[in-house]
């Protein structure tokens, strides 16, 4: 039995309204009504086009809760990074983490373009267009081995606004 890919994660949060506001409103994932009768304290969040149960789980522990010190003082989960179909889409989600205030990176992986982002508590979290297998070029593959600086416009010209990503790696062809 082999794993084949991440079905949803779980995020202690320290206000869930907040929390549940971000994640819905600048990155379009939708509140599902599965938290059981009587348990409070907890949203399951379905992320835009998605068909799988739930994505995302946020936990309330409340306000008095620290941030993550994970990679600086404690172990932790780095991030989770969510893939998107479109580079036009990944610049359209670069618009709206700026707007929020949100944006805190963003980078070119060669086969990868990526937007780094934090969430109302500090969580990180990244935004990928995946280049597809029927584009990869000795170019994209080379680039994978350093990190360099993402030009949406340009690489939107070299592939196209709307061409889907992520065809034949993560999507099959």
């Amino acid at each position: 039995m082999g794993i084949h890919r991440l079905n949803h994660a779980v995020l202690y949060v320290s206000d869930l309204e907040r929390s549940v506001a971000f994640y819905r409103d600048v990155l379009g994932f939708r509140p599902v009504a599965m938290t059981p009768d009587g348990f409070r304290g907890a949203t399951f969040l379905q992320a835009p086009d998605s068909t799988n149960d739930h994505d995302l789980g946020l936990f309330e522990i409340g306000a008095a809760a620290g941030r993550s010190a994970a990679g600086r003082s404690t172990v932790g989960l780095y991030h989770l990074a969510w893939e998107v179909d479109t580079l036009d889409e990944l610049a359209a989600t670069a618009q709206r983490l700026a707007a929020a205030g949100a944006l805190v990176g963003s980078s070119d992986h060669g086969t990868t373009k990526s937007l780094y982002g934090q969430d109302p508590d500090g969580l990180e979290f990244e935004i990928v267009w995946l280049v597809p297998a029927a584009l990869l070029d000795e170019t994209a593959l080379t680039a994978r081995k350093r990190i360099g600086r993402l030009d949406l416009d340009a690489e939107r010209r070299r592939y196209g606004g709307q061409t889907r990503g992520g065809v034949g790696i993560s999507v099959p062809a």
